[in-house]
């Protein structure tokens, strides 16, 4: 949002965060989260009005329009209430705390939040978006402010002793009851039959509008598929990942995918583009293609990479937060399309084919424009414009170019650009898994330096992790997430590398993750390390939102770690943290899918695979790609290093590469499991030591 940079800023012109820095003109008076905030609504008897959002969210762009740049507004919040505004993506700790508080005090949640607490930071009231007038059914927010002001004035010791027995709900929350009970394949196939029953035939994905992607639920069915040979599991992967392909919540011309569709059918997105949507969609095509051998899945999977390295990398390495929603004041407006401006780009004749491939019409469909999309598979539509197959293809490639040339030249929605460790993991880990699978160097380049930035630029002094890096500075203790993710995408970038720099980084965040955040009682892990800022609650995430949950990511990275260096308290870690949530597996699987990806992985036998690198480096990539075609979602693969100075150190750090010689001066490949090893093989005997060949393999 644009201000007028001559006039007068608050406390927030201090901070970081585009989103904080989008409010730094509002004549209210804002206080970034801290202290003295709270000690000036202490001293004055004030409550606090928490407001927190993040800057690609449409509704805070229109709350602050409507009231935070109200004059009389403003003079309501700042005369009745210590105001304080937080980024949900710098603070996800304070967000996750009172989002459970709104969700129940009101029934639901969502961004702008807004909740009003005593000066001791307790919630006593809240809800979302507020219009600037009574509307829709909706209170406006000036008779909120007002109603809040006399019942604080009026009622206060009812506020207190309600806001202390919300209070101690929310310490309680989020804290599953223990769960005896064995972690066993039932569990996963239980997830299973639950998905199917969620599944929407027509349009795939789970439940009705508006539709989210899903991805961990999908890489929990292609797990089922692998381990049991479901077709029902794999049949719901592939309608789903086909229809958001072809969808308008995917970017046709630029590549990503948006948050969320508004319909069921993926045709309307909410525009706004994330870091983690894409990197979580992204392993998800890449997992698909490495089962089906699916070049539709490679070709979309490329498309996200290829859309994050051109526009959401920071020259540095780092993977940029998100993309508004907005352009010019409208949402969408960036991404549709009229006919007449199709016709201008490509011509006449030109454009009547685009238009009949991609859903362009004179009355468009939505709001009078066209988002792009493909209501019939490329083949379908070839054949009723009596095309053939690849010259279509081609010839959409090379007109999708061209408009993606002449959209470049529109005022782009505005780009979050603080760099966040815990979705740059998810995306270092997309990213590694993907350079061999798709066999572009350019990905393992990116994610190496990303993970370098993250190291190098986003430790504090005694080399503990940061959360979040903007404007030269890296700020705020990370949380688990931060080191759950980042541990799980070094883990990756080690086994598609070789590099011990890799490998040793993840088992300091793993020593880190168990000393700070561990639950020694109950298992598993709370979500703020042992030594943060005291919050009203230390809670824990046992349930997947948009991101996966803290606590099943460090399973995740913990089970995977354990299967490469072989340290037993690793696996055992891993293994209390899902037991934890073994009652969410049970009754709740389609909230936990990361934990069920956990539980698959620790139930499968695991297949340890050394690649010992001979004269011929080029040899030692073609085998490591080759093993990264196949879906091994049961494998963990320890390369030896390019270089011969990194080799010595990666074979101390890890046992399944000592005493590894190889065979005749090649790459030799070494495939254990169940704690023995076969004969080693040389590449061209790689397909019969993995079983099968090729794409497809599990």
């Amino acid at each position: 949002m644009s201000h007028d940079e001559n006039r007068p800023t608050n406390r927030l012109a201090a901070e970081t965060s585009p989103y904080l820095l989008q409010h730094r003109h509002n004549p209210v008076d804002w206080y970034p989260w801290g202290e003295e905030a709270f000690e000036k609504a202490r001293a004055e008897g004030k409550p606090v009005f928490l407001s927190v959002g993040y800057s690609a969210c449409h509704w805070c762009h229109v709350m602050e329009r409507e009231s935070f740049e109200d004059e009389a507004i403003a003079r309501l919040m700042n005369e009745y209430f210590v105001n304080v505004k937080v980024d949900r993506e710098e603070r996800p700790d304070v967000d996750q705390i009172y989002m459970s508080a709104v969700q129940a005090l009101s029934g639901h949640g969502g961004w702008p939040m807004s909740v009003f607490l005593t000066p001791d930071a307790r919630p006593f009231w809240g809800g979302t978006y507020f219009p600037p007038k009574d509307s829709r059914g909706m209170p406006g927010f000036p008779r909120v402010l007002t109603s809040i002001h006399e019942a604080w004035t009026n009622r206060r010791d009812s506020i207190m002793a309600s806001a202390g027995e919300l209070t101690n709900q929310l310490d309680s929350m989020g804290r599953v009851p223990e769960s005896e009970g064995e972690l066993s394949a039932e569990l996963l196939d239980n997830a299973a039959r639950q998905l199917a029953r969620a599944f929407e035939p027509r349009h795939g994905g789970f439940g009705s509008a508006p539709k989210f992607p899903h991805p961990m639920d999908l890489r929990v069915l292609l797990r089922e598929h692998a381990r049991t040979g479901d077709a029902h599991a794999l049949h719901m992967v592939r309608h789903t990942l086909g229809k958001m392909a072809r969808g308008g919540i995917y970017d046709h011309l630029g590549g990503g995918f948006a948050r969320y569709s508004t319909d069921d059918e993926w045709l309307v997105p909410h525009f706004e583009k994330m870091l983690y949507d894409n990197a979580l969609l992204a392993s998800t095509y890449v997992e698909a293609y490495q089962l089906t051998g699916d070049p539709e899945y490679a070709r979309v999977a490329r498309e996200i990479f290829d859309y994050v390295l051109g526009r959401m990398t920071d020259p540095e390495g780092g993977f940029y937060s998100t993309e508004d929603a907005d352009s010019e004041g409208e949402e969408g407006k960036y991404y549709v399309w009229t006919l007449d401006e199709i016709r201008e780009v490509l011509g006449p004749d030109r454009a009547d084919t685009f238009a009949q491939a991609y859903d362009v019409t004179e009355r468009g469909n939505w709001e009078g424009k066209t988002i792009l999309n493909l209501p019939r598979p490329l083949e379908e539509a070839a054949a009723s414009l009596g095309r053939d197959p690849g010259d279509l293809r081609r010839e959409l490639d090379e007109e999708r170019a061209e408009l993606l040339e002449a959209r470049g030249r529109r005022v782009p929605p505005g780009k979050d650009t603080k760099i966040l460790a815990s979705w740059n993991g998810l995306m270092i880990a997309a990213l590694a898994d993907g350079a061999h699978a798709l066999a572009d160097d350019r990905y393992l380049d990116a994610a190496e330096k990303a993970a370098g930035f993250i190291l190098d630029r986003m430790r504090a002094e005694d080399g503990r992790l940061l959360h979040s890096f903007k404007d030269g500075r890296a700020r705020f203790n990370a949380y688990l997430d931060d080191y759950a993710n980042l541990a799980d995408g070094l883990t990756r970038l080690y086994e598609a590398t070789g590099r011990p720099r890799w490998i040793e980084a993840a088992m300091r965040m793993a020593e880190v993750m168990i000393g700070q955040f561990s639950d020694a009682e109950g298992g598993g892990f709370y979500y703020t390390s042992a030594d943060h800022e005291a919050l009203i609650a230390r809670t824990k995430d046992a349930y997947d939102n948009a991101t996966p949950s803290g606590n099943a990511m460090a399973a995740t990275a913990l089970a995977r770690l354990a299967g490469l260096i072989g340290l037993s308290e690793l696996d055992h870690h891993a293994r209390r943290a899902v037991q934890s949530v073994r009652l969410v597996l049970e009754k709740a699987p389609t909230a936990a899918g990361q934990s069920l990806i956990a539980l698959d992985f620790l139930l499968g036998e695991v297949r340890e695979i050394a690649v010992v690198g001979g004269e011929d480096d080029a040899e030692r990539v073609d085998v490591l790609r080759r093993i990264r075609s196949r879906f091994l979602p049961h494998a963990v693969v320890a390369p030896t290093p390019a270089s011969e100075e990194d080799r010595e150190e990666a074979e101390r750090m890890v046992p399944l590469l000592q005493d590894r010689p190889t065979r005749e001066g090649r790459t030799t490949i070494y495939v254990c499991e169940g704690f023995s090893c076969r004969e080693p093989v040389l590449a061209e005997g790689l397909d019969e030591a993995l079983g099968g060949s090729g794409s497809g393999g599990s």
